[in-house]
């Protein structure tokens, strides 16, 4: 494991062991999706109010508490999920989507896939 996310997943970890987020409630999934919600709200905030670099990195930074911290509540492994994921979407095709690439998994609506 990359040292530098066993030191970030030793510091979430140590934050939910601090508020007992086990036995309060804070690794319930359905309330963790509500607060990355409520993070990506802030973060979608900074973008259109046009704060400052910090304040958006700020932001950034507490969703990806949050993400460290859901996949210590439901027991999976994020570092290995993420290079899983890069994986596959490295196979990937580009599409541009209204003037933007959009680089997606892109399916034929009309399959079964």
């Amino acid at each position: 494991m990359d040292d530098s996310y066993t030191a970030m997943l030793a510091a979430v970890q140590a934050f939910h062991d601090k508020h007992d987020f086990k036995n309060t409630g804070g690794e319930d999934l359905i309330y963790r999706l509500a607060l990355m919600t409520e993070e990506l709200g802030e973060i979608a905030e900074a973008v259109t109010k046009g704060r400052d670099k910090q304040a958006l990195a700020e932001e950034v930074a507490d969703l990806f508490i949050l993400l460290i911290g859901t996949a210590i509540a439901a027991d999976f492994d994020l570092q290995r999920a993420f290079w899983n994921k890069m994986e596959k979407i490295m196979q990937r095709k580009a599409k541009m989507v209204n003037g933007r690439i959009r680089v997606s998994d892109f399916k034929d609506k009309n399959s079964n896939e």
